[in-house]
């Protein structure tokens, strides 16, 4: 197996997307982090795949030294569906854990493709996608990344590109409607220089297996490597991949079963508002996707008591609920902190009790149930309509919620 392995289980691998990402510089930056190169190779050939060869070695980017990758090929870019690469990843004697990743990859750069022409990811034609040297590179990075096996993948914001770039389907705009499709929801710019920098396998890759977009996460830098473009820039055009030794457990949050998220925390201070207002507040935020609000007692200036509103959001509401809070409190500024929650995986399901059917929150670590809890809302219900104190409804039915 690889070398480094067995040492950076626990490790964070972060990319460095300053020029952008490729394939073929995502597998340079990986086998530039020291994995091996003659066992990335070997797991290559079990691919059903001929006349090509992979061509490795060391180069050199505006002064930086890395791996420089190309997969040289005679074929001209036959135009493979999705059922064709499934056969091909099938057919070979790959892990199965490589496999359904490598499908997994396809698929979703499939349904990119088909929502963009109209069409099923059945009925998707792959170009220079469904080529040797592209099926090459992306079933090479799952190879790769199944060798160095890092508990999490983080990578900066996207450095894209602008301008044009010529492609089986002519003169389209940068980033291309695949790589931009792909890149939704991850945070991008554009650079100082025209040109391609972030390619659709490039933005397969990142979509595929990063979790988090960002500043480099804390911790140790333990190795780097830095995989080579193929253009020339006035930049150095290189990918830079990380692995940072966490300085806490947060490498360890997925394998214990726990979840992990970023969410906004907001704050405003009011001494000047008519208490029976607070119970609207309150209600509106949570009207608007709050995922908790409450309020705090709070000596102000002038040791005037005031109350302290807090708000738990996504970040994708946190400008409708600061704006909300603006609205409908007498406060003049809110307080903005992006925070790291960690909380048990939860599911909704039902109960049947000789009360009524009820539904119950069951949270849990990994498969380990940790409490099951019934709805407040039913409850009520249940306890109206059965014309016993809430209490009592509590006690009868907490048999029934056993899992």
């Amino acid at each position: 197996m690889s070398t480094i392995k067995s040492s950076t289980e626990k490790n964070i691998l972060y990319l460095d997307c300053f020029s952008g990402i490729s394939g073929d510089m995502f597998l340079g930056a990986m086998l530039d982090l020291g994995l091996d190169e003659k066992e990335f190779l070997a797991e290559l050939k079990k691919l059903p795949l001929k006349d090509y060869e992979v061509e490795i070695k060391k180069s050199i980017k505006k002064g930086i030294t890395g791996t420089d990758v190309t997969v040289i090929t005679n074929e001209h870019h036959p135009h493979r569906g999705l059922k064709e690469i499934y056969e091909i990843i099938d057919n070979s004697s790959l892990n199965s854990n490589v496999k359904e990743k490598s499908k997994e990859a396809f698929y979703k750069l499939a349904s990119v493709e088909g929502k963009i022409h109209g069409k099923s990811p059945y009925e998707i034609h792959f170009h220079e996608v469904g080529a040797v040297d592209s099926i090459v590179d992306i079933v090479g990075a799952c190879i790769l990344m199944d060798m160095l096996g890092p508990s999490r993948v983080c990578a900066s914001a996207i450095n894209v590109g602008f301008g044009t770039v010529k492609c089986a389907h002519g003169i389209l705009p940068v980033p291309a409607p695949a790589t931009m499709e792909l890149l939704k929801g991850i945070p991008v710019y554009s650079g100082e220089e025209p040109g391609e920098f972030t390619t659709p396998t490039g933005a397969l890759i990142l979509s595929t297996f990063v979790e988090k977009f960002g500043t480099i996460p804390p911790g140790i830098p333990e190795k780097s490597g830095y995989g080579l473009g193929k253009a020339e820039h006035k930049s150095p055009n290189v990918l830079r991949a990380v692995l940072i030794k966490s300085l806490d457990n947060s490498a360890d949050i997925h394998s214990r079963g726990l979840e992990e998220d970023q969410v906004a925390f907001l704050e405003a201070n009011v001494d000047d508002m008519n208490p029976e207002l607070y119970e609207h507040v309150i209600e509106s935020l949570f009207q608007k996707g709050a995922l908790d609000v409450f309020l705090t007692p709070v000596i102000m200036k002038k040791s005037r008591p005031g109350i302290k509103i807090s708000c738990i959001c996504t970040q994708d509401k946190k400008l409708l609920l600061s704006e909300t809070i603006l609205r409908e409190t007498t406060t003049l500024g809110v307080r903005e902190l992006e925070v790291a929650r960690l909380k048990l995986s939860r599911t909704i399901e039902k109960a049947s009790t000789p009360f009524g059917d009820i539904r119950i929150k069951v949270s849990k670590i990994g498969d380990e149930i940790v409490r099951v809890t019934p709805e407040y809302e039913d409850m009520k219900k249940l306890a109206k309509k059965n014309n016993m104190p809430l209490l009592k409804a509590y006690e009868e039915i907490k048999p029934f919620c056993k899992k």
